[in-house]
């Protein structure tokens, strides 16, 4: 399915997507060396000291840290690992606005040993990498530099920068909040909420928010409005979150227990596109692209995943295979007529 994802648009930004947004997550190193990568390739940098690319990735984890847990209950840390030694510097590094001389060193350390081996790995796939390569780290153990790709400073120029950071950023969240004790559980067990008021997911139990429902799920739709199918830029376009069946409809459907303002239906689109659309049902090509961004999110790991898991075994379908998503919401529209 994620070979499915990069055919549909075979970029780097979707490789980049497959990367961030659909690899497995026992710790958040990924999120904060492509969090640096975005910041040293938008400057135009062909190349860049690990030195210096490890201050802002230890920074921004430092920063993190501070709000939820950055491993899995799972992850059994060591004293001399990197998390370990960033638990014990993170408040003086704040304080500086940079990392200590300790957090730098165990960073340099460990980056090229762990977090720049596995960024581009597939998940479950064998060892697989994604199609397009983002850096190439070189140099001696004394003085290492990375070399960043003509695809990633393509990303990091183009008018979707924006877009991947806020994605970045959005899994960033729910990956962390996942690993937080009671409410870590809850997302994983039971899935995610959703606030219309806010237009953010929240977990289950405590309505705590997460992020922005657009900024969750737009990467998995490529950017781009679920109406127009045109590109949408958070934070440059206007932004609406459509229902895609709208929610007027559910006056045909009597006693059936489907859900309009759960996260299955819901999907970013340009405002204007949601205004002239208002009440009027789907077309096929905004069902076609719905059905896809759902079977995207289906392989990303838990909660996204879990939460459309649900919906499909609560409506007698297994949880995961490719078609399920078209087959469920052909259901819906024959069910509104």
């Amino acid at each position: 399915m994620t070979v499915d994802f990069f055919r549909e648009e075979p970029t780097a930004r979707s490789s980049w997507r497959l990367a961030v947004l659909m690899g497995a997550n026992v710790r958040t190193y990924k999120f904060a060396l492509g969090d640096a990568l975005l910041g040293a390739a938008a400057e135009g940098r062909t190349d860049i000291l690990l030195k210096d690319l490890a201050k802002p990735y230890a920074l921004s984890l430092v920063e993190h840290l501070a709000q939820a847990p950055q491993a899995s209950a799972r992850v059994v840390a060591g004293g001399s690992d990197f998390l370990t030694v960033a638990q014990g510097e993170a408040a003086e590094s704040v304080r500086l606005g940079s990392p200590t001389e300790r957090l730098l060193a165990a960073a340099m350390k460990s980056m090229p040993a762990m977090v720049m081996q596995k960024f581009h790995n597939l998940r479950g796939d064998g060892g697989a990498e994604v199609p397009h390569r983002f850096y190439e780290v070189t140099g001696t153990a004394r003085e290492r530099v990375v070399k960043l790709t003509d695809h990633l400073r393509a990303l990091a120029l183009s008018e979707q920068k924006a877009s991947l950071q806020v994605e970045l950023e959005a899994r960033w969240s729910i990956v962390e909040t996942s690993f937080a004790a009671g409410i870590g559980r809850s997302l994983v067990e039971e899935g995610i909420a959703v606030d219309l008021e806010a237009l953010e997911i929240t977990d289950r139990q405590r309505r705590r928010s997460v992020a922005g429902v657009t900024e969750a799920v737009i990467g998995f739709q490529h950017g781009r409005c679920i109406i127009c199918a045109e590109l949408l830029i958070p934070g440059v376009d206007e932004v609406a979150v459509d229902h895609v069946f709208p929610y007027s409809f559910k006056r045909l459907l009597p006693g059936a227990d489907v859900d309009l303002d759960a996260i299955w239906n819901l999907a970013p689109a340009h405002k204007d596109c949601n205004g002239r659309k208002s009440n009027r049902p789907p077309t096929d090509g905004q069902l076609s692209r719905l059905a896809r961004r759902n079977e995207a999110i289906m392989q990303s790991p838990h909660p996204l995943r879990r939460t459309l898991q649900l919906i499909l075994k609560r409506h007698g379908f297994a949880d995961g295979r490719v078609g399920e998503w078209w087959s469920f919401i052909q259901g819906v529209r024959l069910q509104m007529g």
